[in-house]
């Protein structure tokens, strides 16, 4: 019976850690980079000076669930606007944190992550300054 019972319970955890090699995590990314303006109700003869790094950082790049209902990540911008975020495979809606009267003609859109593939998606913000 001893025999039995070792047998069964090798096969029982070889079933278990061959369920678990097999189930692999599959990810893509996605990147992007988030312009804001304008940021001065007027330009100066010498031009716009550099946008401040709180700008930037008081931006974010929302990922909800496919139907827009469900947060699953907020990204921050570097301070070039830049962004980069994994994501397991799947379809998901794309948004901004809206600060003010922000706004944007790219997103709310849609993407689908693709295991090993980069999304590339690029957001112009108006933030309605004139």
């Amino acid at each position: 019976m001893t025999k039995s019972f070792v047998l069964l319970a090798v096969i029982i955890i070889g079933l278990l850690l061959a369920g678990c090699a097999g189930e692999t995590l599959e990810t893509g990314t996605l990147e992007g980079t988030v312009t804001i303006g304008p940021i001065w109700p007027v330009v100066p003869p010498e031009g716009n000076p550099p946008i401040p790094p709180e700008v930037y950082e008081a931006r974010k790049v929302m990922i909800y669930d496919k139907n827009g209902n469900k947060l699953i990540k907020q990204v921050d911008l570097d301070y070039g606007g830049h962004y980069r975020v994994e994501l397991k495979v799947g379809v998901y809606t794309i948004d901004i944190n809206r600060i003010g009267i922000d706004s944007s003609s790219e997103v709310p859109k849609k993407i689908e992550i693709r295991p090993g593939e980069t999304v590339e998606l690029d957001i112009d913000i108006d933030t309605g300054i004139r």
